[in-house]
């Protein structure tokens, strides 16, 4: 198996070159289905969030198809970046993308050290490319062990303790800033994880007004009676937009939800008092040149960098705990691997000898059905799965017998039941 991960993440490409190569929905599956077509790829899965678009496969070249496909999608706009997206990927090949996956699975990997929400998406670029028929047995066992080893991580070192996400994050930059959510009105955009957890943090930060606007209304309603707030409509976002003295969106929409001008005629229906705009989408939700209005603070996810370094020293022992658990658990997935290699012939046996048994069994049966007396069925059946299931090891054995090579006799004889001991009858046996 020669295993590929390669991508590019918030370490190493911003928010800008990021959101080109996100994928998300139809999008998702279209690309699956393109990547796999490409003749090098056997197996493919696609991890696509705010932070990062990995892929993750099994091919016959060097990974060179995969990188090509990642610099030039999704058209022509991108194919004219793509030699400098090229300069932005990072490459893993075999156990080192064993452990990329392992490592971005716990989270250590991520923007915010040891956050839980990744492993659920990595799950679900599990559950998406198998869905799509593009995830192999191969492919399937890294991601399956990437699952247990996360799970080990998390339980056995204090990773996972306190777990902080991008969007507890957004809230404590609220609160840190000049509209605190307690004496502020907050409009929320979307209504995935990201918000369902902003509406969570901004719940427990007892906020002023809190506005829940999406394109599928029914799942603001749910989200707004989940947590006290008011749902909208996303095509009413004009209307209201001026209200919020907070707005963080993060949707998985394609295009930007908010733009220059509806943030500049909010600000005039507000009379220019400030806006805290947090935009935690890749692709963006939020226009760049809105950041150029006065009275509006614009942070994107890389923004929220500078307010990490305390997660990052509170958990950099436990990190360090957790990648030798890592470490650990790449050297059991190798060996398995070379043990699965080792016991091929040992399935190609067993292989053989279910094909031996049901031509023997079917020709049996089509015997009984003819009217033939079962006890010479049953005689014929016996003899037939004898015969043939010992003639390819009793011909090799012959075989190597007459070359001189003792080897192979030597295995055999170290497999078979030991040979009955004689007993020489004494004078306490009973005569015959």
């Amino acid at each position: 198996m020669r295993l590929y991960a390669l991508g590019i993440n918030h370490q190493t490409a911003p928010v800008a070159l990021r959101e080109r190569v996100a994928f998300a929905g139809d999008a998702l599956d279209a690309a699956l289905a393109q990547l796999r077509a490409l003749p090098p790829v056997r197996e493919v899965a696609l991890l696509s969030t705010c932070n990062r678009t990995e892929l993750y496969a099994v091919c016959d070249d060097d990974g060179s198809t995969l990188a090509h496909w990642l610099a030039t999608h999704p058209g022509d706009d991108a194919a004219l970046a793509g030699g400098s997206l090229q300069a932005y990927l990072y490459r893993h090949r075999d156990a080192d993308a064993v452990r990329h996956l392992f490592r971005v699975a716990t989270g250590l990997d991520s923007l915010v050290l040891g956050e839980p929400q990744i492993l659920g998406q990595v799950k679900q670029a599990w559950a998406s490319a198998r869905a799509a028929g593009t995830l192999g047995s191969d492919l399937d066992r890294v991601f399956q062990h990437a699952f247990v080893t996360a799970k080990r991580a998390r339980s056995e070192t204090r990773i996972g303790n306190s777990p902080v996400s991008v969007a507890s994050l957004a809230v404590r930059l609220a609160q840190e800033s000049f509209a605190r959510p307690a004496d502020s009105a907050v409009l929320l955009i979307g209504a995935g994880e990201t918000i369902e957890l902003a509406a969570r943090h901004l719940a427990q930060a007892n906020v002023k007004r809190l506005l829940i606007a999406n394109r599928t209304y029914a799942h603001a309603q749910e989200l707004a009676a989940r947590h006290g707030g008011i749902a909208l409509p996303l095509d009413e976002l004009d209307r209201h937009l001026f209200l919020a003295d907070i707005v963080l969106s993060a949707t998985a929409s394609r295009t930007p939800v908010i733009g220059r001008a509806q943030v500049a005629a909010a600000l005039t229906a507000r009379k220019h008092r400030p806006m805290l705009l947090m935009d935690l989408a890749v692709p963006r939700d939020i226009a760049p040149d809105v950041a150029e209005l006065r009275d509006v603070f614009l942070y994107t996810v890389d923004d929220l960098e500078r307010t990490l370094d305390d997660n990052r020293r509170g958990r950099r022992e436990a990190a360090a705990d957790a990648d030798a658990i890592i470490d650990l658990q790449v050297t059991r997935f190798g060996e398995s691997l070379a043990a699965r290699g080792r016991l091929a012939p040992v399935k190609r046996l067993r292989a053989h000898g279910e094909a031996v048994r049901g031509e023997a069994l079917a020709r049996a049966r089509q015997q009984l059905a003819a009217g033939q007396s079962p006890d010479a069925v049953l005689e014929l059946l016996a003899h037939t799965l004898t015969n043939r299931l010992l003639h390819l090891p009793t011909t090799a054995l012959r075989e190597a017998a007459l070359r001189g090579d003792d080897a192979l006799a030597d295995s055999l004889d170290a497999l078979l039941p030991p040979e009955p001991e004689s007993r020489t009858p004494d004078a306490a046996d009973p005569a015959p």
